[in-house]
């Protein structure tokens, strides 16, 4: 919930706004009524998850200062002035105020004002680093120490950031083998190292636990903890607990588990059965169903997952069992789409991803468009063009040795582009995928010439490079005989000229010669130029790869210089 705090009638003004933009649910508003500044302040911090403030930052700061507790809890805090020119992040830029800010400023069209050194300077936040991986900052009174001497550009040392699908560090941050050395050290064991280092725990560690019927939550810690010692780990990357269904009311398990702020996770015994351990035991079979649970709660992930490595065989105590696994970190993959070419195309998930990325693979000409929000230290990798499948390709292999990859183009991912390619072939299970979507050129050229695509429609690409033009023509009829609105994507090129005339021609055959078409070339792009003609006069020779041609179905019509397809026929009645 997004506390938005406006005592003038331009704070309220501009709160009433943002409500809109996000809708009611999503914002609360203080200070309506009669309440004083301070007071509403102070209340939406205790109540939100963030706070937008229309009040001064000196003001802003003096009223919350006493409420402060810990960067990584408070609330965000966003400030806007009075003349709405600024959206200032005030408190806790890398717990969701930065990313407020930008967002306040798109809806009020005014300027995020975002002074944290990383975010200024495009460097990965080290108290985010790793956030979403589950990481856990164990020292964080080192963090200004390091992060001062990354971005000064001194020679930093990392350890253990080969094993986990993170950003790009810049490239002063270089790894190493040797844990003493390193100023960064990430890690599920207790490992030497400096004094100094910046530590972070990865959860990584999934310990089973077995039970015998009454046990105590301590004597359920002390195994864990006992587990644990012997393998030489941390508490801090402990996942999650799991156990057998069976166990599922057992007290001193789930008290032991919340103690600790531990998920825990139920398995039935069948699944539990199907795991190779090495210590199996008739007895347990004989009472649960299944010959192991601790070692084999530990190694079980799921039923699509691979099993995690076990690291410490089962432990045992007069009424507990433990045993310590190893989840497989899992390389990710974003397939992005651009959009049409226009930064503020651009789709805000899209810089996100791109942002979150160690390694760009793409067309060389794309990279160019977004080479400017990559993190410095992004590893590029860019084609010329053709080449499709290896691009893809080579993203799913990067992906698959556990860095984050995006794999870009434009359009939609989904769309003619690269999503399709490298789904293909990131069969394997140890990737996680996330698509981003893209204004597609179809959609971005019927918003250039109107409302082309307003009724049933359909895109057929003419490039018969990987499709015979038999199966091409076989759509384009089909089209034609549905009275589809057609965007034909590839529709001349020097060496292709004869394609596009002859799919007009088909079309032809089952509308009227008035029929608008339009195409457009590079939408939205600087050198954009379209046109808006018919069926019976249009000529393919101005149109080329990087044209899309719209050609309206029976009831479109041209209507004050634009191409407008009704939502239904009855409508053009």
């Amino acid at each position: 919930m997004i506390g938005l705090v406006a005592v003038t009638a331009s704070g309220r003004a501009a709160s009433s706004a943002l409500a809109a933009a996000w809708g009611d649910e999503a914002v609360r508003r203080y200070a309506e009524d009669g309440v004083s500044a301070g007071d509403a302040l102070r209340t939406a911090y205790a109540e939100c998850d963030a706070v937008v403030s229309f009040l001064a930052v000196g003001a802003t700061v003096r009223v919350l200062a006493p409420a402060l507790r810990d960067k990584h809890e408070d609330p965000a805090v966003v400030c806007v002035d009075e003349a709405r020119q600024f959206a200032v992040s005030v408190l806790g830029g890398h717990n969701g105020a930065n990313e407020l800010a930008q967002r306040v400023a798109e809806v009020l069209d005014c300027v995020p004002v975002i002074t944290t050194a990383s975010d200024a300077s495009g460097i990965t936040p080290l108290d985010s680093f790793g956030g979403d991986l589950g990481f856990v900052l164990e020292n964080p009174q080192r963090l200004a120490a390091v992060g001062a001497q990354i971005l000064s550009g001194e020679p930093t040392m990392v350890f253990g950031a080969e094993r986990w699908p993170l950003p790009a560090l810049p490239p002063n941050v270089t790894p190493t083998q040797n844990p003493v050395e390193a100023d960064i050290v990430i890690s599920d064991e207790l490992v030497d190292m400096s004094d100094t280092a910046l530590v972070y725990r990865p959860a990584s560690l999934v310990i089973g636990v077995g039970a015998s019927r009454g046990v105590s939550a301590q004597e359920v810690l002390d195994t864990i903890d006992a587990a644990l010692a012997a393998g030489g780990l941390s508490a801090g990357s402990v996942l999650r607990l799991a156990s057998l269904d069976l166990k599922a009311d057992e007290a001193g398990l789930l008290e032991a588990a919340r103690s600790r702020r531990w998920p825990v996770e139920f398995h039935a015994a069948a699944d539990l059965a199907a795991v190779e351990v090495p210590n199996p035991s008739p007895v347990v079979a004989a009472e649960t169903g299944t010959s192991s649970v601790a070692e084999a709660a530990a190694r079980y992930t799921g039923p699509t997952r691979p099993l995690a490595d076990l690291t410490v065989y089962k432990i045992k105590s007069p009424m507990a069992t433990a045993a310590v696994a190893r989840v497989r970190p899992r390389g990710r993959l974003a397939v992005i789409g651009l959009g049409p070419g226009a930064r503020d195309l651009l789709a805000p998930r899209a810089v996100k991803e791109l942002r979150r990325a160690s390694v760009v693979v793409g067309l060389d000409q794309y990279v160019e468009q977004i080479r400017d929000l990559l993190r410095p230290g992004t590893q590029i990798r860019a084609t010329a063009l053709g080449a499709e499948e290896e691009r893809a390709r080579s993203a799913v292999e990067l992906a698959r040795t556990g860095l984050a990859v995006a794999l870009i183009g434009s359009g939609d991912a989904g769309v003619y582009a690269m999503a399709s390619p490298a789904l293909d072939h990131a069969d394997a299970d140890d990737v996680d995928v996330v698509c981003v979507p893209g204004i597609t050129a179809a959609t971005a050229a019927s918003n250039v010439l109107g409302a082309a695509l307003g009724h049933d429609h359909c895109s057929i690409s003419l490039s018969d490079l990987h499709t015979p033009w038999q199966a091409i023509e076989r759509r384009i009829r089909a089209a034609a005989e549905g009275d589809f609105v057609v965007s034909f994507y590839n529709p001349r090129s020097r060496q292709r000229d004869w394609q596009l005339g002859k799919a007009l021609g088909i079309l032809a055959a089952h509308r009227p010669g008035s029929t608008p078409v339009g195409w457009v070339r590079n939408a939205s792009r600087p050198d954009e130029s379209w046109g808006l003609t018919t069926l019976d006069t249009f000529d393919p020779v101005v149109v080329d790869m990087y044209t899309v041609v719209t050609v309206g179905c029976s009831q479109s019509r041209i209507v004050g210089g634009r191409f407008v397809t009704p939502r239904g026929y009855t409508w053009a009645q």
